[in-house]
Parts: structure tokens; C-alpha cells; sequence
């Protein structure tokens, strides 16, 4: 059987994930990050969507190791998390770190059912050798996914653009924030928060669905 674009895709960007958690662990640079300290500053930004302290569901759009969570349970409170990843190290590793009554990982490239919040880390970014029209079409039609299965909201992140031309890679993708802005509003939802002053060579989505 021939295998299509997109599971050859996924494939490609499972490998280059398992290997970074390999490589360094189930740390921020394991799943590429440079520091804690910066992936703690992206969970501040994606979690500004959650409207109330506790009694919500949330989906985490490629969980890694679980870090989110972790997160989320220092400021929230009766909370259902469901983490997923098509990285099978990943998930296993999720599952043994935590084994919290009100978490689970699944192994899945879509969330097994809708919650209230939809977020998604990190998983735009990298595109390996994947083109621009390619790695936007997968990035849209996620979109759709966190959509369909956020129903109170959704959240991302993309690089920027607006990025030092001489720290910009091949193998990443950069977004133009005002495009996915109005692709956002147009689509999604009236209620559109860009946030691009956090300082990271990237922008922050929140998709706030009408009462």
C-alpha cells in the first residue's frame, strides 16, 4: 500500500520528536524548546483562552511529555485533561510521569472526543522539508480539527514572520500574524486575541467561541 502525503508527514515529524526526547529527556528541550523558561512563557500566553480557575475539560494538541499539565495543575483546580501525540515515546512517557486521575495520553493525531479548550504547543512550527503550501494546508486543516473540537475555545502558536531574518530556518515554518488573524476571524469566531508582544520569535492565537 502506498502511504499518503500526510501520514508520511506525521511520520517524518513523530521521528524527529521521539529523537529529541531521546536525545534530552522529558525536559523543554526535549521537545525542542531552548528553555524551561521559555516554554513556561508560551503556557502563560496559550492558557490566557481558559476563562475560569476550575470545573473545564481541555485537549493538549501534541502533549509531548505532559508538561502542560504539570502546568495547569499548579493555577486550576477539578480540571479533565487529555493530552495526545503521535509520538508513541511521548505518550509513554506522558503515562509515566503522571498518572492522575483526572489526565490521560492517548496516541492519536486528533483528540478522541471535544472539550472545552483546545491547545496546541509547538506543533506548527517545525515542517522539516515540507513546503510552504503543504505545511499550510496541514496547518489549516488542524485548525479545522481545534475548532470542531474546542467548544468554548482554542489556542496556538506560530513563529513569526517578523523574525530576525539571520536566526530564520529552513526547516521551520514562520506564519504572518495578521494572515492567521483574519483566517481566524473569519472562519472561527468575532472573538480573536492576538498576542505578539512576549517576546519570542512568535505569535499567540486565542479563538474565543460565542456564548
Amino acid at each position: 500500500m502506498v502511504k499518503s502525503a500526510s501520514s508520511d508527514r506525521l511520520s517524518d515529524i513523530a521521528s524527529y520528536y521521539t529523537a529529541t526526547l531521546a536525545l534530552h529527556g522529558a525536559t523543554a528541550k526535549g521537545v525542542d524548546w531552548n528553555s524551561e523558561t521559555s516554554q513556561l512563557l508560551r503556557f502563560d500566553q496559550l492558557t490566557k483562552i481558559i476563562a475560569v480557575p476550575a470545573g473545564f475539560s481541555l485537549n493538549d494538541f501534541g502533549c509531548g511529555y505532559g508538561a502542560l499539565f504539570d502546568y495547569l495543575r499548579t493555577g486550576y483546580r477539578d480540571f479533565l485533561y487529555t493530552g495526545f501525540d503521535i509520538s508513541a515515546a511521548m505518550v509513554a512517557t506522558a503515562r509515566r510521569r503522571n498518572r492522575a486521575a483526572n489526565a490521560r495520553y492517548v496516541l492519536a493525531s486528533e483528540p478522541p472526543e471535544v472539550a472545552d479548550f483546545g491547545v496546541a504547543s509547538g506543533i506548527f512550527h517545525v515542517r522539516l522539508t515540507r513546503s510552504d503550501s503543504e505545511w499550510r494546508n496541514y496547518f489549516e486543516a488542524t485548525l479545522d480539527i481545534m475548532n470542531r473540537t474546542s467548544r468554548r475555545g482554542f489556542s496556538f502558536n506560530c513563529l513569526t514572520i517578523y523574525s530576525d531574518s539571520d536566526k530564520m530556518r529552513r526547516d521551520l515554518y514562520y506564519a504572518d500574524p495578521c494572515n492567521v488573524f483574519d483566517h481566524c476571524k473569519r472562519l472561527y469566531s468575532r472573538n480573536i486575541a492576538l498576542l505578539h508582544d512576549y517576546g519570542l520569535y512568535e505569535f499567540t492565537i486565542l479563538v474565543r467561541k460565542e456564548s
